[in-house]
């Protein structure tokens, strides 16, 4: 299919996107890097009526190291991410997700701000934000707030951003050289929409595991935190029983949904399976 009319606009500064917003509201929508919205325009299932082209403000990219932050502009793609040596040396988290990321072609033009802003279940840097508890930089008219990653995702491609607000850029702390992290997740094919993942970071201390955060994706709306099965994990060793009592605590966290490819128990399963497997390679 071909994507329905739409008149087109190549913002050349923020400022001149809040004005746009402004006038067009709901008939708007921002191009970032369009690995996802130019596939729904084509299948007709995003019909504005103006595009907002902000691939060109470069003040929206790059990753920065200041103060115990690493921040990360919204127009970063995700191959940059996975090259950078920063990425990889304080927040291992998103290297390791990166490659789990569609194909090498989608992350070479595929945004990290607009894949947080599209908010899909299955998407990996959703649920990575949300272990590593970061913050998000939103810019409108009015100026710019914080709002954490946690508050950010309210429901299924549903976020905290006002139709006149622009996600600028991500803010995250670097965990201490003393935390682990770990990425997993199963999909059909490699690059494919996962059909369960987990983000999963710790502090680790003598094979002991504290400050616990195992964030989900794929088995609910938006990325499920397992508050349950981290309260079960935290202050124990990753042995057989400990891992097998936060396993079975997912049933009061997760309520998965099936897909096209598998049921609610088959995923429920997974979920405790990568749990598993998770747990036992912070601890390794």
């Amino acid at each position: 299919m071909k994507a329905p009319p739409f008149a087109y606009a190549r913002a050349r500064s923020l400022a001149e996107v809040f004005d746009l917003l402004a006038r067009h509201g709901d008939g708007a929508k921002l191009l970032a890097g369009g690995q996802s919205l130019i596939a729904t325009l084509n299948m007709r299932l995003s019909t504005p009526q103006l595009l907002i082209d902000i691939s060109r403000l470069t003040e929206l990219s790059g990753i920065q190291v200041r103060d115990g932050t690493v921040r990360i502009g919204a127009l970063t793609t995700h191959a940059e991410i996975d090259r950078s040596a920063e990425i990889r040396k304080h927040l291992p988290l998103l290297a390791q997700a990166a490659p789990h990321i569609a194909h090498a072609a989608i992350r070479n033009v595929g945004t990290f701000g607009g894949s947080i802003a599209l908010a899909d279940p299955a998407a990996e840097w959703p649920a990575c934000c949300v272990a590593l508890d970061a913050q998000f930089m939103v810019a409108g008219k009015a100026g710019t707030h914080r709002v954490a990653a946690r508050e950010f995702f309210k429901g299924l491609y549903a976020t905290a951003l006002r139709p006149d607000e622009v996600l600028t850029q991500i803010e995250i702390e670097m965990p201490g050289p003393e935390y682990r992290s770990a990425f997993v997740e199963l999909a059909q094919r490699r690059g494919d929409y996962a059909i369960v993942g987990i983000a999963a970071v710790a502090k680790c201390a003598g094979g002991v595991l504290s400050d616990l955060r195992l964030a989900f994706l794929g088995v609910g709306q938006m990325p499920v935190l397992a508050r349950g099965a981290m309260a079960a994990m935290e202050g124990k060793r990753a042995v057989a029983n400990a891992i097998a009592a936060a396993t079975q605590a997912l049933a009061r966290d997760l309520d998965p949904g099936p897909d096209l490819y598998s049921s609610a128990a088959t995923k429920m399963h997974l979920a405790r399976a990568l749990t598993g497997r998770a747990l036992a390679a912070l601890a390794a």
